[in-house]
Formats: structure tokens, sequence, C-alpha cells
């Protein structure tokens, strides 16, 4: 038999665990009701936008980073290098010192994009002149935000900032985003939760393999952008065609689309969010709002690119995780043969075991994203924070590798799993908010 102590045999958690036992009652139907509404999220992809037109709050002087909270002083390196670059974007100052001498002046907000409904990859730095994809949750009318995929190379997302990269950011709006508007309006929008389960039937889990889901999006997108007056289309199909990771900042935006309307039930223990800064890694749970509850991130295990090695790397970064918060990414693992080599995830056997895995820490499964290479059940999702510190079992979370320097880029790719304190602190605040069973529970 494969026994383990509930909670490591610590007898505080299994304290606390017992006391939320006796709402159990409560507790279950909150989850169920937090699981519908995940299960049945209709993300549609529905606009593109300057962020500071579409998302409220956000403006002149404020940047949206990825992560909980984190001052300017404690920022890794990556993430600074972006604050600069996305400061001189928006024309706020006109060299990198001006730029850091701004924020150290106090003269520009940070905020995390989670607080205004949004996300980015990476540093996920989100300013107020970038274009936004907006997705439409249309189950329950709410809606999320992502910055459009900057492509390989020189990035911000990475940190990168000097002009060439400021240059292409500036396409994206100016060429790019229009060209993609008109094409998702000829469209009357693009439901992307068919274009989720059929990519995840095709081999991509949505996180660190997209190649699937990008080139279904571009059939739905095809005749419109033939049908643009954008000059410069053939560069906008250049690019799209050598992108193969395009779809993943739809996949986040779904993702918080989705996720969002489970954030914000009381007595739910289910995850509505994860995320981390480079510095720390945080989640939120629907039973305490939005709350954060962070622990230092760690660092990824997985597969360096040719002349790096794991003391290049940077701790885990981006709100991408928002993906396997919703049951895709590192949960999906076992629907995804191919990416299996690329995240150093062993073979497709561990793959499948790592799904698994998840089954155990879970509320149900996915009744739409279905794996044929796991007998077409759904993929796990519903992150239980009382299942998490019962098993001792982190959520796996499949992700990029961050140089730990700002603008040299990706090195590499692999496997991280969300600190376990983020989840014991979750548990001390439920356990003292669900305090006392209701009559329904005798």
């Amino acid at each position: 038999m494969d026994w383990r102590p509930p909670a490591g045999g610590d007898e505080h958690l299994i304290g606390l665990l017992k006391g939320l036992q006796r709402a159990s009652a409560r507790i279950d139907d909150a989850n169920r009701r937090a699981f519908g509404l995940i299960n049945g999220a209709d993300p549609v992809l529905v606009d593109i936008a300057h962020a500071g037109e579409a998302i409220q709050g956000l403006e002149s002087g404020t940047l949206l980073h990825a992560g909980p909270p984190i001052a300017w002083e404690e920022m890794c390196e990556p993430m600074k290098g972006a604050v600069v670059g996305a400061i001189r974007y928006e024309r706020w100052a006109g060299s990198e010192v001006e730029a850091g001498a701004m924020v150290d002046r106090g003269e520009v907000r940070l905020m995390p994009n989670h607080d205004f409904a949004a996300v980015g990859p990476m540093t996920g730095i989100t300013s107020p002149s970038m274009p936004v994809l907006v997705v439409e949750n249309r189950t329950q009318g709410n809606r999320a935000y992502c910055t459009i995929n900057e492509g390989i190379g020189k990035v911000m997302r990475f940190g990168a900032n000097d002009d060439e990269v400021i240059d292409r950011l500036r396409w994206i709006a100016d060429v790019l985003a229009p060209a993609l508007r008109q094409a998702i309006r000829s469209a009357d929008g693009v439901e992307l939760r068919p274009i989720l389960a059929r990519a995840l039937s095709m081999g991509d889990e949505m996180h660190q393999r997209n190649v699937a889901a990008t080139s279904l999006l571009f059939r739905e997108l095809a005749a419109g952008l033939a049908r643009t007056n954008v000059i410069g289309l053939d560069e906008v199909l250049d690019f799209l065609a050598r992108n193969d990771q395009f779809f993943l900042n739809l996949a986040m935006a779904a993702g918080k689309a989705t996720m969002d309307p489970a954030g914000d039930i009381p007595d739910s223990t289910i995850v509505s969010a994860m995320s981390r800064n480079g510095r720390d890694f945080g989640i939120r749970v629907g039973g305490v709002g939005s709350q954060w509850f962070s622990a230092p991130a760690l660092m990824p295990q997985g597969l360096y690119f040719p002349g790096y090695t794991a003391a290049d790397a940077n701790p885990d970064m981006g709100d991408s995780s928002i993906i396997e918060t919703m049951g895709l990414g590192g949960f999906a693992m076992g629907g995804a043969p191919a990416v299996v080599g690329f995240v150093g995830a062993g073979t497709f056997q561990d793959a499948m075991d790592y799904t698994l895995e998840m089954d155990e820490i879970t509320e149900g499964r996915h009744d739409h994203f279905v794996m044929p290479t796991m007998d077409s059940r759904g993929v796990p999702c519903g992150i239980d924070v009382r299942k998490v510190v019962e098993t001792g079992i982190a959520p796996v979370i499949n992700t990029g590798i961050a140089h730990r320097l700002a603008g040299v880029g990706q090195v590499g790719a692999g496997i991280v799993r969300a600190p376990m304190e983020c989840f014991t602190q979750a548990l001390e605040a439920l356990a003292g908010r669900i305090s006392s069973p209701s009559d329904s529970d005798h």
C-alpha cells in the first residue's frame, strides 16, 4: 500500500482539516458550484483594444505585472527590465536611466495583472497603450485581458527593453492588432473552448505547446485577415506563421475569464488563481476572495538550451499558471505526448502519471477538455486546498525558464511545483473563516 499520514503527520494541519470537515457539507456544495462554473465556462475572443481603454482603472502612470504584489526594489532583474521598457514604450521617459528614476520616485504605480482581470506571460507587463486580447466568458458575462504574444527572440516578457523590442511592440500595436481586430470582428468573435478542446486532442497542453491551437485559431481568422485593409498584411502573416506559441496568451485570457467567477464563492476551497512574479508564488482561493497566499517561488527542473545551466535561471515567473488552474498545462500532460521531451518530463508514462496525480487534488474532470491518449478522460480541474494539504501533492506546472538577467530571454523549459506553504496559509485562513457548521451539516 502506498500510504502516507494526512498532511505529512503535522498535527496542527490535521487539526485544521478536521475542523473544516465539520463544515464539509457547506464546503462541498460551494466546491460543486465552483467546479460547475469552471466546467461550464464559454470563453470567446471578442475584440482587441488598447489596455487603457478596455481595462477599468488602468490609467496613465500605472503598469501591471505578473504574479502577486511586489515592490520595485524586490523585483527580479527581468521584471525590472520589462518595467523600464514599458515606460519607454509609453514615452513617459526617454531613456532607461530616466525610466528607472521615475519608478524610484514613486511616479509609476506597479500593480498585479490579476487585480485588473488581466494576465501576462513571464514578466507580464501590461501598459495602457498596449493592445490586449479581450476574452468574454459568455456563460457568466465577465471579461479578461492579455497582451498579444511578442514572438520569439529578444522580447519584453523576458526583460529585454532596447529599441528593437520597443519597435516590435509598436508594430504590434500599429499593424498586427488592427489586422487581428478586423478579422475577429468579421468572424463575430472566435469561440475558444472548441479550439482548446480540439488542440488538446491534437497533442497541445496549451502552456508549453500551442502548435495545434495556433493553427486552429488562424483557420478561424484566415478569411477575415484576407479581407482586412491593413497595410503590411504580408508581415502579419509572416509573424504569425513563425510563432507557434501565439495562442499561449489567448489560452491565458481564456483561463482568467474561466476562473474569475469561481474566485468569490463563500466556503469554497477551490483555487481560483496561481501566479508568480520571479520572486514569490501566490494563490487565490474562492472562499477568501482576492487575498493572496504567497511563498518563495521555486526553481523549475527541466532541460536547458545549449550553453545554459541551472545557474543561469531565474525563479519561476509569470501569470501563465492560470492555465494549470483551469486544468490544462501540466495537468493535461497525459494528453500531450509531444511536450514530454521539451519540458523534461521523462517518458510519456511519466507524463500520464502527473495527470493521474493531479486527479488526487482536484474537484473533478472537465467535460469538454478530454484526452484521447487516456481513454478520453477529462483533464483534472478545480484544485482543492484541502486535498493538496492532506495528500502533500503540490500542483505541477509546465513552464518556460527565464535567464536571471534582463533581456537574455528563455534559456530552457521544464516543470515546477507550487510551494506547499501557499496552501497551508490558505488552509489557515479558510479554517478561520469557515469556523462553525450550519444546520445542514448535521
